[in-house]
């Protein structure tokens, strides 16, 4: 049986000892490299590449990998920095990534999205875009919406009750495990609310009207998560992510369904349910720290009966040393988060 806490370390499994959290660059953990970007303040870091995949690019045409900057006594590279544009970056990263996929040099890329997910500048900018799969060779940050649906339910333990989905069993990651009940990944441009009502439709047939009516951002969660072969197909990528989380209190008339064939079922369970399946391990790992999160907001976890609350609460709101909206300082805002779920997120805190 699992402890939440360790729960949570399944989802934040990188080690502390492996980055500065003030964002200043430093040598990061044998075996990594760091990937940096250049700006008219200096160089700073955006992500952490395996030496494996170092040593891949080394062998690839310059044709290819482009003009790179690599320093193996620093353990630092550059990539795509002597393009002008965002457009001419992002077209030099599907060559790229094109290039590993048909070569299969990483079992990582079998997953293939077509999906673009951006990087970006530590001044808002958007540096390129670049396939989703091939972004865990970068270790870039990843950003994606969560949403827990729950309806109410006075005669069930703390008055609700969850819809929890199973996901599809030839899904490519964590293939039947357990999940919230509608979560996905932001795609460049799109905002987090209109992602989680796409994802909501396509994962759920919930009326996406609905769920930009009722669906309340809570804050966000940050953790950064390694790979294994096991759930994601390959070992050791570095996953850096920041999910906005979502509360959506469903009638009881609604029900999810699955539709785009990534849900297998959708159960509607009780606290004591889900409590029984997180220390079975039976939830996707990022999904367990989300359903943690919503116990800890609903009151369902408190200080009197979990004694890791407070290390909890500072494992899902990890410091990241890499730019983008998860930090406080970050100068864009998307059109729909309100100033009070932005604050939250920038205080690191969920709404109580």
């Amino acid at each position: 049986m699992k402890s939440n806490i360790e729960l949570i370390g399944e989802a934040d499994n990188f080690p502390y000892s492996c980055h500065a959290d003030d964002g200043k660059h430093q040598p990061p953990c044998e075996g990594l490299y760091t990937l940096l970007w250049e700006d008219d303040q200096g160089q700073y870091p955006i992500g952490y590449m395996l030496d494996r995949v170092v040593q891949a690019l080394m062998r690839m045409p310059a044709n290819v990998t482009g003009e790179m900057k690599i320093s193996h006594e620093n353990r630092t590279l550059l990539l795509f920095q002597q393009l002008p544009t965002e457009m001419d970056r992002s077209r030099a990263a599907a060559v790229l990534a094109n290039s590993l996929r048909s070569q299969d040099t990483f079992r990582l890329l079998r997953g293939w999205r077509d999906e673009a997910w951006p990087v970006y500048s530590r001044k808002g900018e958007l540096l390129f875009s670049i396939e989703r799969t091939a972004m865990g060779l970068l270790g870039t940050m990843r950003y994606g919406v969560h949403m827990t649906a729950y309806v109410a339910d006075a005669t069930a333990p703390h008055g609700l009750k969850m819809w929890v989905p199973r996901r599809a069993a030839d899904k490519s990651t964590f293939p039947g495990m357990l999940d919230n009940t509608v979560a996905g990944g932001l795609m460049t441009g799109e905002d987090p609310l209109e992602c989680i009502a796409r994802e909501a439709d396509e994962e759920a047939s919930l009326p996406q009207d609905l769920v930009q009516r009722q669906a309340r951002c809570v804050g966000t969660v940050t953790y950064i998560y390694v790979t294994d072969r096991e759930h994601v197909g390959d070992d050791g990528f570095i996953y850096p992510e920041c999910q906005w989380v979502y509360d959506l209190e469903l009638p009881t008339d609604v029900i999810p369904r699955p539709k785009d064939g990534e849900v297998e079922q959708f159960y509607l369970c009780d606290v004591d349910q889900v409590k029984q399946y997180l220390s079975e391990g039976k939830f996707k790992h990022n999904c367990a720290l989300v359903v943690l999160d919503f116990f800890i907001r609903h009151g369902i976890l408190s200080e009197d009966n979990e004694r890791d609350l407070g290390l909890m609460r500072q494992r899902m709101h990890r410091k990241i040393p890499f730019p983008g909206p998860h930090q406080t300082d970050w100068n864009h805002a998307f059109p729909s988060l309100s100033s009070r779920s932005r604050s939250s997120q920038k205080d690191g805190e969920l709404d109580p």
